[in-house]
């Protein structure tokens, strides 16, 4: 049995040195940016057959597109945003996020959202009218149309800016852009009927990026791509599905085409930045996730009814463009506003019953403790509590288990090889003793979907970015950046690089802390009699310690408090159903040589 145990443990120590190895020799590609293409961006088909398609307007746009650039701008500039608006087309094409960096490093550069055409993976936002019948794609404005605007105006959440565009044949066009103290822009746009007669036509929203974004995670845990809701119903494509997409006459490109009744919105989302454009609650329209696959254009648009406007007249639409950081509460505070589900932006996930209350939990710890590490810590008290009765029943019944376990001991010793005899009698004491053998795995059970949930939180949410503890733990979303090699910062020298086999071997305390606080949690119990069993059990937390060393510190903070809580409570209910655990004697009998087996 000895052989066998040294043979499968040999097994599993090559088999683990042989996926380093290939991950070392054979990494995984990097995802490769696409190659940015000049657009030639145009309105999309309206709800008119005389509506022009996508890419209909070729090689002129394609020419203005690259002095974009040089186009006249107007600032904006709020107390969480800067940036500057196109002239050209009136485009929201450059915008930063005051409040966040790109690192934690202290000249690091702030978020940049927006980028307009000619930068690499170009990401901005165009608004416009699709001609109906009797208009022509240049008696309406789009992509390169200059606008006008009066002085040197600029964008803050107290003065809206409006430009003005008269197509020389009685058709004048306004849009007034406001913004809020956040992240929510509202456009509103009008055109007046001097023309003589009717005329018809669509009012239309497009978000556009040249390639996928360069910073892509691409891991599964994570939604990365478009993201929309129609009528309650929420959309998530990714990036590569997007390809797949059907090509759609009316629209020229591949896309997917949804009729939304009431309410709706659709846009992209980043880990933690988001541009969604938003019809007004109520509103009906066509939302459109499409690919230009000649140009490497991923695009969503928001196509609101055809109006017609009787000469005299002036007819108004109005949408908004959320374009910031996926925070919470302020997403929250827009969903209370009326965009429905708007905080389903959020990737919850499957267990999205357990990640919502979780994280609402969390982030009012924070906000009353002032510390995401201690609020963490805290969020693991709570939930010890809710689950203490169930911990109860099953600590207790563990404990009357070990009081049972000599008469266990001669019921085998009885029954011999007689397996059937020994399950029967076995049974029996349970029946009567009231014991349930199985009690034992509930925590485990209950903690599984918890600590699923706990992960997808910390790695989703915004607010776990950067959030720091104490000392060297600055970001919680992020692993330990301690590590053994460096005698945790007292040698001077750098710590291996996240995600390097080294940092994988050379891991920082907090995994440390976690290996011990699970052998500990293991001791309240002596170690089972059966050598496979034993051998598991002594090599599961060593195993588990290097496993979670790359995962996020925050996890691994709740999981030491979570060991550290269990083990105090299951010591205390033992001892109170008299048993009392030798946890000293269990250590000391884990450092003696297991006596080998007699061979026969």
């Amino acid at each position: 049995m000895d052989d066998q145990n040294k043979n499968l443990l040999l097994a599993t120590a090559l088999s683990f040195l042989v996926i380093l190895g290939w991950y070392v020799f054979f990494p995984p590609p990097e995802p490769q940016p696409q190659p940015d293409a000049v657009v030639a961006e145009t309105a999309p088909a309206g709800d008119v057959v005389s509506a022009p398609a996508a890419g209909s307007e070729g090689a002129a746009v394609t020419a203005e597109a690259e002095t974009a650039a040089d186009a006249p701008r107007l600032t904006i500039e709020t107390p969480r945003v800067s940036g500057t608006i196109s002239l050209l087309g009136g485009r929201l094409d450059d915008l930063s996020l005051k409040d966040y960096r790109v690192s934690l490093e202290e000249d690091a550069a702030i978020v940049k959202m927006l980028s307009p055409a000619g930068d690499p993976n170009a990401y901005y936002a165009l608004y416009g009218w699709a001609p109906g019948a009797g208009l022509g794609p240049d008696d309406v404005p789009g992509a390169n149309t200059l606008w006008q605007a009066e002085g040197d105006a600029t964008l803050t959440p107290d003065s809206p800016v409006t430009l003005t565009w008269d197509n020389g044949k009685g058709l004048t066009f306004n849009r007034t852009i406001a913004v809020d103290q956040d992240y929510l822009f509202t456009i509103t746009q009008s055109v007046t009927n001097a023309s003589g007669s009717t005329v018809a036509l669509a009012p239309y929203g497009t978000l556009a990026r040249h390639g996928e974004p360069q910073d892509l995670k691409n891991f599964f845990i994570l939604h990365e791509g478009v993201i929309g809701m129609a009528d309650g119903t929420l959309a998530e494509i990714d990036y590569d599905d997007m390809t797949d997409f059907e090509v759609d006459a009316r629209s020229g490109a591949r896309a997917e085409v949804t009729q939304v009744e009431t309410n709706g919105w659709i846009g992209f989302t980043d880990h933690y930045w988001m541009s969604t454009l938003v019809p007004e609650p109520g509103q009906a329209f066509r939302s459109i996730a499409k690919f230009d696959e000649r140009r490497e254009i991923y695009q969503t648009d928001i196509v609101l009814p055809t109006v017609s406007v009787a000469n005299g007249e002036t007819t108004e639409a109005t949408t908004m463009l959320f374009a910031g950081a996926k925070e919470w509460a302020t997403i929250r505070g827009y969903q209370k506003d009326g965009i429905e589900g708007f905080l389903d932006s959020i990737d919850w996930g499957w267990f999205f019953f357990l990640t919502k209350p979780i994280f609402a939990v969390l982030h009012w710890l924070n906000a009353l403790i002032g510390n995401m590490g201690w609020a963490i810590i805290g969020l693991t008290v709570l939930i010890k509590l809710l689950v203490f009765p169930l911990a109860y029943k099953s600590y207790a019944s563990m404990a009357k288990m070990k009081e049972l376990q000599p008469r266990m001991e001669e019921i085998k010793e009885k029954a011999g090889d007689d397996r059937q005899k020994l399950q029967q009698e076995m049974m029996a004491l349970y029946k009567k003793e009231k014991v349930n053998p199985a009690a034992g795995c509930l925590p485990i059970l209950i903690q599984i979907p918890i600590f699923f949930s706990l992960y997808k939180v910390i790695f989703v949410t915004l607010e776990l970015r950067h959030a720091p503890f104490f000392g060297p733990f600055q970001d919680l979303s992020a692993p330990d950046p301690t590590s053994i090699m460096n005698l945790f910062g007292l040698l001077p020298m750098a710590a291996p690089v996240e995600g390097t086999l080294m940092a994988t071997i050379f891991i920082g305390i907090l995994p440390i802390l976690l290996g011990i606080s699970m052998w500990l949690q293991q001791k309240l119990n002596p170690a089972p009699t059966d050598p496979t069993q034993q051998m598991i059990f002594a090599w599961m937390p060593w195993v588990f310690m290097f496993m979670l060393g790359g995962f996020a510190s925050g996890l691994v903070v709740y999981w030491i408090a979570n060991n550290t809580i269990t083990f105090t409570q299951q010591y205390l209910i033992m001892r109170s159903h008299g048993y009392k655990p030798d946890v000293f004697g269990n250590i000391k009998s884990g450092f003696k040589k297991t006596p080998k087996a007699e061979k026969k």
